[in-house]
């Protein structure tokens, strides 16, 4: 029994070792795992730019007009670009008509003040006859009216004196505040119209680039932020967000923000300007190498817990510094896969490496 037992022992080896040796050819068959780095996704401070163009307009743009009608221009004494300060003569009006009515009206006055003094002396003489029979009490009553009456007529004369000398100084087109002339629409034998504007200024020669934006790109940006502006000769002005817009354009889904730029001779209403705003924002980002593109948009290789990886749509920011910003499908903290990551498919696993 001793000799049966001994080759049936040498064939059970025999037949574990041949086991043996297919699972190490199986082992040796499968691929090693692919070595990735990875990273979290975080919130990380990112210096981005974004840019804007836009139209140079005045801070605040005043028309000036004539505040009477049907005068001839005399004279026009400034040309568009011309710097003005506050009540500058502008333009002339022509006041011969109206010099011939002051005088009229002056020569009437003068007839009724002396009527006025005529009636007063006249008034003086019966002071303390009333009741004492020399005069009717009628006569009495109708000289101290007549006192009254010439006063009145002359006080009304010297209103319309008062009038017609108001027209005469307005006569002259002057400026409302300081600042320069952009556009002059009237000429030496034209005739005023108060609904017509002669000149157009800009207060205080204040230009700024009236810059339009994306709605999305305006909630980066705030009042008093800097902004580089460069202009259509290629120069550049340091300017800052004044004002930034609540309405965004129901067509275009662009919103406006005001730059307030220095005063430069070079500043042209209507002229084109290009704007930069450089800051810091805190976004959630990954590394770029983390990112993919296709036809289908950005993806992400998630490194879940078990090192398994797992395909991820996520839609992209900016990108500044090596890093991409993740505007939604990734949550903070979630590894993904950096180095060796496009050579990894959905559901393999992956060997992390630091």
């Amino acid at each position: 029994m001793h000799r049966l037992a001994l080759p049936v022992l040498v064939l059970a080896g025999a037949l574990a070792l041949s086991g043996c040796g297919k699972k190490d050819a199986e082992a040796n068959k499968r691929p090693p795992l692919q070595t990735v780095t990875v990273a979290a996704a975080a919130r990380r401070d990112v210096s981005g730019a974004l840019t804007a163009s836009g139209r140079l307009i005045p801070r605040e743009e005043m028309a000036v007009a004539a505040d009477l009608n049907g005068y001839r221009v005399a004279r026009v004494t400034v040309e568009e670009g011309a710097y003005v300060r506050r009540g500058a003569v502008l333009a002339v009006l022509d006041d011969s008509l109206l010099r011939s009515q002051i005088d009229q009206v002056r020569a009437t006055l003068a007839q009724q003040q002396v009527a006025a003094e005529q009636a007063a002396v006249q008034a003086g003489r019966v002071d303390g006859l009333d009741n004492q029979g020399v005069l009717s009490k009628e006569a009495i009553d109708n000289r101290r009216f007549a006192v009254r009456s010439s006063r009145a007529a002359a006080a009304a004369t010297r209103a319309q004196l008062n009038d017609l000398l108001t027209r005469q100084n307005h006569l002259q087109i002057r400026a409302p505040d300081d600042g320069v002339i952009l556009e002059r629409t009237v000429r030496p034998g034209d005739t005023s119209s108060s609904g017509s504007a002669m000149f157009r200024m800009a207060r205080d020669s204040e230009i700024e680039l009236y810059a339009e934006l994306p709605e999305s790109d305006v909630a980066r940006i705030s009042v008093g932020d800097p902004a580089e502006v460069v202009l259509a000769s290629g120069r550049k002005l340091t300017g800052q967000v004044r004002l930034i817009g609540m309405r965004v354009d129901a067509q275009t889904g662009l919103s406006i923000a005001r730059i307030a730029l220095p005063r430069d001779p070079e500043l042209r209403q209507g002229g084109f300007a290009q704007a930069r705003f450089t800051r810091t924002f805190s976004v959630l980002a990954v590394p770029e190498a983390a990112v993919h593109f296709d036809a289908d948009g950005a993806s992400v290789q998630v490194v879940d817990a078990k090192d398994r990886v797992s395909r991820l749509r996520v839609r992209t920011g900016r990108r500044a510094q090596g890093l991409v910003e993740i505007v939604s499908g990734l949550a903070e903290g979630q590894r993904v896969a950096v180095k060796g990551s496009a050579f990894v498919l959905n559901g393999d696993q992956v060997k992390v490496t630091q």
